[in-house]
């Protein structure tokens, strides 16, 4: 099956593609279903380079400022932590896993609002123990927080401590 391609101009830095401004050929099922709606780019016509060009200067402020307010957010989230309490068997495989929702929920909780959208997780948790996850702040910014699941509050506790002594996972 032939794959077409479409030429666009980055209006953010989109991770593994490219920054800011560079002209970049991928999928066109790519851009037209995430990079064109989410307004992550446009194509690239000669009407919208010369508007790029023209309005490249604010796009960089804009950007740049947004840029400095998430690591200003990421320096309060370090050393974060998010305690779950989660039925488990008795070899610590969860009766079903932790999803971003759930993480984004206890950050909130704690003061610090996310979007499950903001969240990465790298594997699926379905153990207990303490688990680091990634918030995506800003293409440029992230953010690691521990995610403690547990079977109850003193266990999470306990765990909270040694994950300060000595971080796992």
């Amino acid at each position: 099956m032939l794959k077409r391609k479409m030429q666009v101009i980055l209006m953010e830095r989109v991770e593994k593609l490219g920054q800011m401004g560079q002209i970049v050929s991928v999928a066109s099922g790519y851009a037209r279903n995430f990079l064109l709606p989410l307004k992550k780019a446009q194509r690239a016509t000669k009407e919208n380079l010369a508007q790029f060009d023209h309005h490249r200067a604010q796009l960089e402020a804009t950007n740049l400022k947004l840029r400095q307010e998430a690591e200003f957010v990421a320096k309060s989230m370090d050393g974060a932590q998010v305690i779950l309490i989660r039925q488990a068997s008795e070899v610590g495989q969860l009766y079903g896993s932790v999803r971003s929702r759930d993480i984004s929920e206890g950050l909130t909780s704690g003061g610090i609002t996310v979007d499950k959208s903001q969240i990465v997780i790298a594997s699926p948790i379905k153990t207990l123990g303490v688990h680091t996850v990634h918030v995506s702040l800003h293409p440029e910014v992230q953010a690691a927080v521990s995610v403690i699941v547990a079977q109850s509050e003193e266990e999470a506790s306990l765990k909270a401590k040694k994950s300060e002594e000595a971080p796992t996972d």
